[in-house]
């Protein structure tokens, strides 16, 4: 089997429960600002608007078509009008109050912690996301995952956003790796997987939904635990 050094993770719905910890956020939001009020029916159909609108904005801002700003400022008046609700009924601090509570959620995917405390005697940690950089930081310490890591990458710092091969390129360099004995772990087969293909750099592709890609992951795991096999 390969020998690798680096280890580069996805941090989003990789090791950070992202549905979870967003859905959780979004329950307490919902009667906090006693959202029934304004006509919306239930928080499950408050955090059904939400991903309607929230995976159009990320993928834009993927693509390069919106700014971090403008993903910030749009987005609740979006989802709120997807849901039925007027702009002048939004309250001005909700989409502040979302990125706090949620970047302060603890939720990781099961084993995540046994799985680092096993991998960071042995190899060199570090994060790749396309997520801002204080949201990033945040998730990181409110779920006591940055001790684990010695460098994390955002695409915020380096102005490129994964599957781009400039971001990658930029992390082993950052780290003093090389592509050959590094190793990218994450869940999305075109950011993390595609992305570290272009990049030359191996892959394993989080699945733990079964889903059906059409690219050829170095490997696939359906939970973390199972990078004991690999590693």
């Amino acid at each position: 089997m390969k020998t690798y050094q680096h280890l580069f993770f996805d941090l989003d719905h990789t090791l950070w429960d992202y549905d979870r910890n967003v859905q959780e956020s979004l329950s307490e939001l919902f009667l906090h600002y006693k959202l029934e009020k304004l006509g919306i029916l239930s928080s499950q159909s408050f955090i059904e608007s939400f991903y309607a609108v929230n995976f159009k904005l990320w993928n834009a801002y993927d693509k390069g078509e919106m700014h971090k700003e403008e993903l910030r400022t749009t987005r609740f008046p979006r989802i709120f009008e997807h849901a039925g609700v007027m702009d002048a009924l939004i309250p001005e601090e909700f989409e502040g109050d979302f990125m706090h509570r949620t970047s302060s959620k603890p939720h990781l995917f099961p084993h995540t912690i046994e799985i680092l405390e096993y991998l960071k005697p042995k190899y060199k940690l570090n994060v790749i996301t396309n997520g801002f950089d204080e949201s990033q930081a945040k998730k990181m310490n409110s779920s006591g995952l940055s001790d684990y890591f010695e460098l994390v990458v955002t695409s915020e710092t380096t102005g490129y956003k994964k599957p781009d091969p400039k971001i990658f390129q930029y992390a082993l360099e950052q780290a003093g790796a090389r592509k050959e004995n590094s190793l990218m772990i994450g869940d999305s087969p075109v950011s993390d997987i595609q992305g570290a293909q272009g990049a030359g750099i191996d892959q394993v592709f989080f699945n733990p939904l079964g889903k059906s890609i059409h690219l050829k992951p170095t490997y696939t795991i359906s939970h973390l635990k199972e990078l004991k096999d690999i590693l």
